[in-house]
């Protein structure tokens, strides 16, 4: 049971797999909280842990272990999560989101990702920034991202694409509003479309500059979802409006699947089967280890209210995306029972156990992932990453069977201790096998 407010809160899990979260609203705002992984354990709360009210703030694990919060409601600062009982006497502050505010705020639960580089990239509003946790300052800006703003209330989305080795990290930002003042308009039951594009950027590149892409429909208040086969799902949200309380009409009910590899540009989006159930304010969505997402929320109400335009949604959907097509299930690799291990070094060479209904299979299309699950709220899909592991052999050790021979990630700047979800992926047809819980660690 929980005592202090947790409502637009953040989070994610410690090295050892517990949940930590930060902030919230009212007297939650300042404190952390950790919830070990016992079926018996219970909260332990520390409501001054943190020196500046976190609500509506984004949190993320740096290379180092350590957790950072960035922003939130009159809140332009950062600070890192003290030890556990101890309290932050004062936050750094942090001028980039004074700068990126505005009368409608527009930069409240920025985009946050660790780079390779160990540096902190972080989006609000329309621009972004790279920081170094170790300095605490600002080391490099990037180009503005031109069409609009993309932070709530103007709630776009975005995620860190798969990294694999010797390839620039690329940061993917969609949706969001073009107008400055789309969450004011909205409370006068004024609804701007949404913004249709995204911005793609190398952040890793000397000089890098935004790439537009553009998605089939307009979307504001989405999730964006990384799938073990690195393809990237875009489902929920809206196509007018804003963030808020009865802000944003026209459900977007249709997922799109985006192939961020894809050559033909005609074949990056695709759209999938839509739901019935409009997902809008306050709807989440999650990657599960059987690689469906479960799909759940969606609040646009002050309150439990049923007979409003929009009523509060109490069901919850798992969504299947098209690598479980039943015509070519015979074809889903399988990772044996014990066969792969449970902890991992980094830089380890090490063995999977495959059952794949193939004849003949060659090691290129063999592909193993590593998935950081994301603490998932308001379209921010905080911690969530995706590594492609170096496939070094496959070897066919019997009829059906493969062990496949692969790399852990090099370093705590691409994958930072901790746990994640393993998938090998029959590459030549894009299917994944469910996942196993792998911990990795120094």
């Amino acid at each position: 049971q929980l005592k202090t407010d947790t409502w637009c809160s953040s989070g994610g899990l410690l090295v050892d797999g517990n949940l930590i979260s930060t902030g919230g609203f009212q007297g939650g705002a300042n404190t952390v909280r950790y919830l070990d992984m016992c079926p018996t354990c219970n909260w332990r709360e520390y409501p001054s842990a943190l020196s500046a009210p976190r609500w509506y703030s984004t949190q993320a694990q740096l290379a180092d272990g350590r957790m950072i919060v960035i922003g939130g409601r009159a809140a332009p600062s950062f600070e890192y999560i003290p030890q556990e009982g101890k309290s932050n006497a004062k936050p750094f502050f942090f001028d980039f989101l004074k700068q990126t505010t505005d009368p409608d705020e527009n930069n409240l639960y920025p985009f946050v990702f660790l780079s390779p580089d160990k540096n902190v990239f972080v989006f609000a509003n329309n621009r972004s920034v790279l920081l170094n946790p170790d300095t605490n300052t600002v080391v490099k800006e990037f180009p503005v991202l031109p069409g609009g703003h993309r932070n709530y209330p103007a709630s776009g989305m975005a995620v860190l694409l798969p990294l694999e080795a010797v390839v620039d990290a690329e940061v993917l930002v969609c949706g969001g509003s073009a107008h400055i003042d789309s969450y004011t308009l909205a409370s006068k039951d004024m609804f701007y479309e949404a913004l249709q594009d995204c911005g793609r950027l190398q952040i890793t590149k000397p000089r890098p500059n935004w790439r537009r892409e553009l998605m089939p429909t307009a979307r504001i208040m989405g999730d964006m979802l990384l799938l073990p086969t690195g393809a990237v799902l875009m489902i929920n949200g809206a196509i007018r409006g804003a963030s808020g309380w009865g802000f944003a009409r026209e459900p977007n009910l249709t997922p799109v699947l985006f192939d961020y590899k894809a050559v033909d540009k005609s074949h990056l989006f695709k759209e999938l089967n839509p739901t019935t159930i409009p997902r809008m304010y306050h709807s989440t969505s999650v990657v599960l280890p059987d690689n469906r997402v479960l799909v759940a929320g969606s609040n646009t109400n002050n309150g439990y209210i049923y007979d409003a335009m929009f009523p509060t949604e109490l069901r919850v959907e798992k969504f299947s995306p098209p690598y479980f097509d039943p015509s070519r299930a015979d074809k889903k690799p399988k990772i044996v029972d014990g066969g792969c291990p449970k902890e991992l070094k980094y830089g380890q060479e090490f063995t999977v156990k495959v059952e794949l209904n193939e004849n003949k299979v060659s090691t290129k299309n063999f592909q193993v992932t590593m998935y950081v699950p994301a603490f998932t709220t308001h379209g921010v899909a905080m911690n969530q990453r995706l590594i492609k592991l170096f496939v070094k052999d496959s070897v066919k050790v019997g009829e059906g069977r493969y062990d496949v021979t692969c790399n852990a990630p090099p370093s705590t700047a691409v994958a930072p201790e901790g746990y994640f979800l393993l998938s090998v992926v029959y590459y030549k047809l894009r299917l994944p096998s469910a996942a196993v819980w792998v911990q990795l660690k120094n």
